[in-house]
């Protein structure tokens, strides 16, 4: 056998080896961090299927059944990756009508906290003027620079930490009962409460931000997990709208991910709007959607879109939303079956 033939075989295997690896429902880094690259292995895919099948004569049972593997895999990738696409049906409706004291924007961004380009990011967020601010990554040095919102933006929940972990919340809006929580994890901070919109209604908010499963950081995703499912539960319980935002370090077409959004009810507004791919901001060929916005079944969309990149390894993300309680009886809220509850009962309950 010819050896560019051998070396096409032996990268096709291992492409179908770690397209296989997502399916072992195992919380160690290495099962988990194949889920991210999927649109990259479709590509992949795709490229030495057309290799090996234009370069090479089918000669036995083997190489009908590679270009087998090969064709069935790029069917699962595409499957998996197809509803994030532009043509895929949304999920979330457009708003019928603006109504701005039922409206709310949003600008969710991670800093990179020893990133200071503070003045760049922080002019971003100005130029769309949100009335929900929060930011990741946010040490003693990136809260003193955010300040500069203390006169737009009263309310606030602020958790600066040195540890690549802390979050500052600032709202035009009245906060209720803000709450800073550490659910799974010492150190781990996530930021609770209730907006009050100009109408005078109540939205449940929840910004997270837990840890990666990537070795040097947590070798598990059972603290990221555990804390994303408690979350959803909350959200299920919830008797106000809900609005679950942040830098989640999981993809949206994950399992975990899309066990979030079933038992949680939530719907995902980039779905049949595009990846919005957040990390890595630097290196194109990388890129993932990490960074989320979920919201309840009685929102509407005004607008979605991917800021530019200020010095972080993170695109931010900017989202208007409105409060539309007749959207609920046209969406379609994901639902959890019984196999579903019980996994999610059952990372819940894992020891960390």
């Amino acid at each position: 056998m010819e050896l560019h033939k051998i070396l096409i075989i032996s990268f096709g295997y291992l492409l179908l080896m770690i397209s296989i690896l997502p399916l072992v429902r195992l919380d160690h880094w290495f099962f988990r961090v194949f889920e991210y690259p999927r649109v990259q292995k479709l590509i992949i895919n795709i490229l030495v299927l057309a290799a090996f099948v234009s370069l090479f004569e089918f000669k036995n049972l083997h190489d009908s059944l590679f270009s087998a593997f090969l064709t069935v895999n790029a069917g699962y990738l595409m499957f998996q990756v197809y509803p994030f696409t532009s043509i895929a049906q949304k999920q979330m409706i457009n708003t019928f009508k603006h109504n701005p004291d039922r409206s709310i924007s949003l600008f969710i961004g991670n800093v990179f906290q020893y990133n200071r380009k503070a003045k760049e990011y922080l002019e971003s967020v100005t130029s769309v003027d949100p009335d929900v601010i929060m930011l990741v990554e946010t040490d003693n040095w990136w809260a003193q620079k955010a300040e500069i919102f203390k006169e737009t933006h009263p309310h606030q929940l602020l958790v600066p930490l040195e540890n690549t972990y802390g979050m500052i919340l600032y709202s035009k809006f009245e906060l209720i009962d803000g709450k800073v929580k550490y659910l799974v994890e010492e150190g781990i901070p996530s930021v609770h409460a209730c907006i009050k919109l100009p109408s005078g209604e109540k939205i449940r908010f929840h910004g997270l931000h837990p840890t990666p499963p990537v070795p040097g950081e947590n070798p598990r995703s059972t603290e990221r997990d555990k804390e994303i499912l408690l979350i959803a539960k909350s959200s299920k319980k919830s008797d106000l709208p809900v609005i679950v935002a942040g830098d989640l370090n999981d993809v949206a077409w994950s399992y975990t991910t899309q066990l979030f959004s079933k038992v949680s009810g939530l719907l995902d507004p980039r779905r049949g709007r595009g990846f919005f791919n957040t990390f890595h901001a630097k290196y194109r060929l990388f890129r993932y959607p990490l960074d989320h916005i979920f919201c309840s079944t009685d929102f509407t969309l005004l607008d979605i879109k991917r800021m530019p990149n200020c010095g972080s390894d993170h695109f931010p993300m900017f989202i208007r939303l409105q409060y539309e309680p007749k959207a609920a009886a046209i969406h379609e809220e994901p639902v959890a079956d019984a196999e579903d509850l019980e996994l999610a009962e059952e990372k819940i309950n894992k020891v960390t």
